[in-house]
C-alpha cells in the first residue's frame, strides 16, 4: 500500500488536523475583536470531518494505515460520537467565552483534543495509542486552565496535569515492556506474539498500560482529577473533558482487552474489579456533594464503571460491543445535557441555586430531569437502554455479581440526583435566574433531544451496532 492510499483511510483525522491549523492561523491574523467568529469555523471543520466519516460506516472493516489504525465499526461509531460531542461543546463555548479574546486559540485546542479522542478510538498500535493519549491530555490541561485568573480553574488543571504526568510516564514504561516482549507495537502483531511471552512481563506491561488508560477515562485508582475538573474548569470545557476522551478511552481499553484475549494474564477479573470499585466509589462520593458540578464529576466517575462492564463481557457475549456503543452514545448525550443546563445558568453550581428552577426556567429544569433520569437508567431514555444491554452482556459473560452491583449502584445514584431535582421542583426560587444565551440553549436542547432519541431508537441502534467489529 502506498502512502496516498493509506492517507485516504484517515481523511477525517486529516480534516481535523488541517482544520485546527487553519483555525489557529486565522486566529493569529484576525483582530481580537473578531475572534468570536472562530466557533463557526470550528463547526465547519467538525461538520466536514463527520461528513467524511459517515461513508466509512459501510466500508470493509479492517486494520488500515499500515496495520496501525482500526477502520472497524466500533472505531467509526466512536468517532461519530466524539465529533457530535465536539459540535455541541462548540455551541456551549460560543457565549461563555464571548468576552474572551482568545476564542480562536480555544477552538484550536478543542479541535486538537477532538483529534486526540478520535485517535484513541481507532488506535491499533501502541505508539499511536500513546500519541492519542498525549494529544488528548495536553490539550485537556490547557482547556481546564483556560480561565487563567480563576484560582479554581488553575487548581483543577494542576491536579489534572500532575496525575496525568505520573500515569502517562508509567504507561510509557508499560508500552516499552510490551514492545520488548512482543517485538512489535502493532496490535495484530502483538496478538500473535504476546500469548507465548513471559506471563509476568505481560502482566506488568498491560497493567501499566491500563493504568494510563484508567486515568484518561477517570477510573479507580487514578480518578481524583474528574471532580476537580468538573468543578474548577470552565463549564463547557468540563463538559467536553468528561465526555469525549472517555468515549475514545473506553473503546481503546476494549481494544486492549480484545488484544489480550489469548494472553496468559487475568485481565477479565482485573477490569471487573476496577469497574466495580469505580461505579461504587463514584456513586457513594456523589451522595455527599453540595456542589452540582462536583456532583456531576463524581457521577461521571460512576458512569465510567458501568462502561467498563463491556470490556469484561468481550468474547463471551455478542452484546458486548453493541451495548458499549449504545451506552457511550446515551452517556455522552445525557452528560452534555446536564452540563449544558449548568452553562446556560451561567455556571451556577450551588445546590441552593437550583431551588425553584421548575418555575423560573421550566425548560431548563425539564432538560435536567431528562439528563439525570437517563443517567440513572429510567425508561424510555437512552441511559436505560444502554444500561439494560450492558447488564445483559455482563450476565452473559458469567459476571452476574457485577451486574447486580451495577443495579444497586443505579438505585443509589437516584438519591443524589434527587437532591438537585427535589428543591428545583418543591422549593421557591431565591430570585431571578438569568441565562447565558441562545447558542448555549440550542446546544443544550440538541443534547436533551439526543438523550431521548437514543432511548426511542435503541432497538434499531442495537441491531445496527451488532455488525460493528472490534479488531484485531
Amino acid at each position: 500500500m502506498d502512502m496516498a492510499a493509506a492517507a485516504g483511510e484517515v481523511v477525517p483525522e486529516i480534516v481535523l488536523l488541517a482544520g485546527a491549523v487553519v483555525v489557529l492561523i486565522t486566529a493569529l491574523f484576525t483582530p481580537r475583536r473578531l475572534q468570536h467568529h472562530a466557533p463557526w469555523l470550528s463547526l465547519i471543520v467538525i461538520g466536514v470531518a463527520a461528513a467524511t466519516t459517515v461513508p466509512q460506516l459501510g466500508a470493509v472493516q479492517r486494520i488500515g494505515f499500515f496495520d496501525t489504525y482500526a477502520l472497524d465499526g466500533t472505531a467509526v461509531v466512536g468517532k461519530l460520537i466524539v465529533l457530535a460531542v465536539a459540535a455541541i461543546t462548540v455551541g456551549l463555548t460560543t457565549e461563555w467565552f464571548r468576552s474572551d479574546d482568545r476564542a480562536g486559540e480555544l477552538q484550536t485546542m478543542l479541535l486538537f483534543a477532538t483529534l486526540g479522542a478520535v485517535l484513541l478510538a481507532g488506535a491499533a498500535d501502541l505508539m499511536e495509542l500513546v500519541l492519542g493519549l498525549l494529544l488528548s491530555s495536553v490539550t485537556g490541561y490547557v482547556l481546564a486552565a483556560y480561565h487563567r485568573q480563576s484560582k479554581e480553574s488553575g487548581e483543577a488543571a494542576i491536579k489534572y496535569y500532575l496525575l496525568g504526568a505520573l500515569t502517562n510516564a508509567l504507561m510509557l514504561v508499560g508500552v516499552v515492556l510490551l514492545f520488548g516482549l512482543g517485538t512489535t507495537t502493532t496490535y495484530p502483531g502483538l496478538s500473535q506474539t504476546l500469548p507465548g511471552a513471559d506471563p509476568l512481563g505481560v502482566l506488568a506491561g498491560t497493567g501499566l498500560l491500563l493504568l494510563g488508560m484508567a486515568f484518561k477515562v477517570g477510573a479507580v485508582p487514578v480518578h481524583p482529577w474528574v471532580p476537580d475538573v468538573a468543578e474548577g474548569a470552565p463549564a463547557p470545557a468540563a463538559a467536553f473533558l468528561l465526555t469525549a476522551p472517555k468515549v475514545g478511552g473506553i473503546i481503546a481499553i476494549a481494544r486492549i482487552a480484545a488484544l489480550l484475549a489469548d494472553a496468559p494474564v487475568g485481565w477479565r477479573p482485573a477490569i471487573a474489579l476496577i469497574a466495580a470499585a469505580t461505579m461504587t466509589l463514584g456513586n457513594l462520593a456523589a451522595l455527599w456533594q453540595t456542589d452540582v458540578r462536583r456532583l456531576l464529576g463524581w457521577s461521571a466517575v460512576s458512569q465510567t464503571g458501568y462502561a467498563l462492564m463491556a470490556p469484561v463481557a468481550l468474547g463471551r457475549s455478542d452484546l458486548a460491543i453493541p451495548s458499549l456503543l449504545l451506552f457511550l452514545a446515551a452517556y455522552a448525550a445525557a452528560n452534555l445535557a446536564a452540563f449544558g443546563v449548568v452553562v446556560e445558568l451561567r455556571g451556577r453550581t450551588d445546590l441552593a441555586d437550583y431551588a425553584g428552577l421548575a418555575r423560573t426556567r421550566p425548560w431548563l429544569f425539564t432538560g435536567l430531569v431528562i439528563a439525570f433520569l437517563s443517567m440513572v437508567g429510567i425508561p424510555p431514555l437512552g441511559g436505560f437502554a444502554g444500561k439494560l444491554a450492558l447488564f445483559a452482556a455482563t450476565i452473559d459473560a458469567g459476571y452476574t455479581w457485577l451486574a447486580v452491583l451495577a443495579v444497586i449502584n443505579s438505585v443509589i445514584s437516584l438519591a443524589y440526583y434527587a437532591r438537585v431535582l427535589g428543591p428545583g421542583y418543591f422549593e421557591p426560587a431565591p430570585g431571578p435566574v438569568p441565562v447565558l444565551g441562545t447558542s448555549a440553549a440550542v446546544a443544550t436542547g440538541i443534547a436533551v433531544v439526543a438523550t431521548v432519541a437514543t432511548g426511542v431508537v435503541a432497538e434499531p441502534l442495537l441491531r445496527t451496532f451488532t455488525d460493528a467489529l472490534l479488531l484485531p
